[in-house]
């Protein structure tokens, strides 16, 4: 589950990390008084306004400006909330801004330039092991960074039974250049980000820019912060902090019915049970000359009920030209969902696109048959190549 900046934030400081201090506002009016109490409680008199939504590269799209006063403020706050915001991460479609975060501009003049770095918390599958990525080159994106100049990548992997030594902040601290005073708040920064990632079950942090302001002071400037889903019955409170108007509407309803869904952009929708069927059904719709639509788990237990909702989701897409049903009986048995295919397509009624149904496993020669006896505009395929057959008919 992906959280807005400013939740983000809130959690860090809940942690312990130091953060650019920042107050969210949801019109020109409240941006104002966000600032005038930013000012009475950092001193700050220069701003920085922040579009909210769930994407990064919000600077390039102009989602994030500088206001040098409070008059500043209302008009910027004016100008990007309301705005259909597009970034490398949103698509051309780009999202609208609901809300601004109005903080505190911490690049000061002082003794020393600031510098920015990149700090990211991930877990790495392949080791077991959670990860600590760094790089002095804040500011940008790090598969830029990884490309060009790999040497400037640093990696540092925590084994989860043990947590964090101090020796490895320390390490990182060294790799990054840092010295002094500096030295000491990244040693802390690094060891209070690691503590906030155990302890909200979080799948990724990602903290651009990471920074060392004039003064040696070591601050999360931006975080990106996404929550393991599996976990958030463990975190009650985090659970609220869900935007489902940052949200695919498609994808919001089908986790209200128990089902895996995710929208694409091709004309095949597909519905499958099990993700690794579900990859390979999306393959076989390319092999045919189609694009896949969409990803759709069922899960194990399909039922008429998870059919019929799988069914009423696809539909809502109007770039679907035909629908693939690739079943493999194991726990459920195949009659039991070419059951609740016909009783979903009548109770659909006015199903306009054709639906091609592709059943293995326990009981699929009763399945087909079902399928093939119900007099509706669905067609039964047994191999994958049937299937694949079938849809390039229909495309046609």
């Amino acid at each position: 589950m992906n959280i807005h900046e400013y939740q983000a934030k809130t959690l860090l400081k809940s942690y312990g990390v130091n953060i650019q201090e920042g107050i969210v506002a949801d019109t020109p009016e409240a941006a104002v008084d966000a600032a005038k109490k930013l000012t009475a409680d950092t001193g700050t008199e220069w701003y920085v306004v922040k579009a909210q939504i769930h994407a990064g590269g919000r600077g390039k799209g102009g989602g994030v400006k500088l206001a040098k006063s409070q008059d500043a403020v209302k008009e910027v706050a004016g100008n990007i909330l309301g705005m259909q915001l597009v970034t490398p991460q949103t698509g051309k479609e780009g999202k609208k801004v609901h809300k601004v975060l109005i903080a505190q501009d911490v690049y000061y003049p002082g003794k020393n330039e600031p510098k920015e770095y990149y700090m990211s918390v991930l877990l790495d599958r392949a080791k077991g092991c959670n990860m600590i990525i760094a790089s002095t080159e804040g500011g940008m994106e790090i598969e830029k960074v990884a490309e060009e100049t790999p040497e400037k990548i640093i990696k540092e992997w925590i084994d989860p039974a043990i947590g964090l030594q101090g020796f490895q902040s320390r390490k990182i601290a060294f790799a990054l250049g840092l010295e002094g005073q500096a030295f000491k708040e990244m040693v802390k920064f690094i060891h209070a980000l690691y503590k906030a990632y155990v302890g909200v079950d979080a799948s990724q942090f990602e903290i651009n820019p990471v920074l060392k302001t004039s003064d040696d002071k070591i601050m999360a400037v931006d975080a990106k912060v996404n929550l393991d889903d599996n976990a958030l019955y463990r975190h009650k409170n985090l659970e609220e902090l869900r935007d489902v108007s940052e949200e695919e509407e498609l994808e919001v309803e089908a986790s209200k019915s128990g089902l895996n869904y995710v929208k694409l952009d091709g004309n095949v929708g597909c519905m499958v049970n099990g993700a690794g069927l579900a990859m390979a059904t999306m393959d076989i719709i390319k092999l045919s000359g189609g694009e896949p639509a969409n990803f759709l788990d069922v899960g194990g237990g399909a039922s008429a009920e998870t059919v019929e909702a799988g069914f009423r989701i696809i539909l809502k897409d109007p770039n679907v030209k035909a629908i693939l049903i690739n079943i493999f009986g194991g726990i459920v048995r195949c009659d039991r969902v070419a059951n609740g295919v016909v009783e979903a397509y009548k109770n659909i009624g006015n199903i306009s696109v054709p639906i091609i149904v592709r059943l293995q496993g326990t009981n699929a020669e009763e399945g087909a048959k079902i399928i093939e006896e119900s007099g509706l505009k669905v067609y039964s395929a047994i191999l994958l190549k049937d299937a694949a057959d079938r849809v390039k008919e229909v495309l046609k």
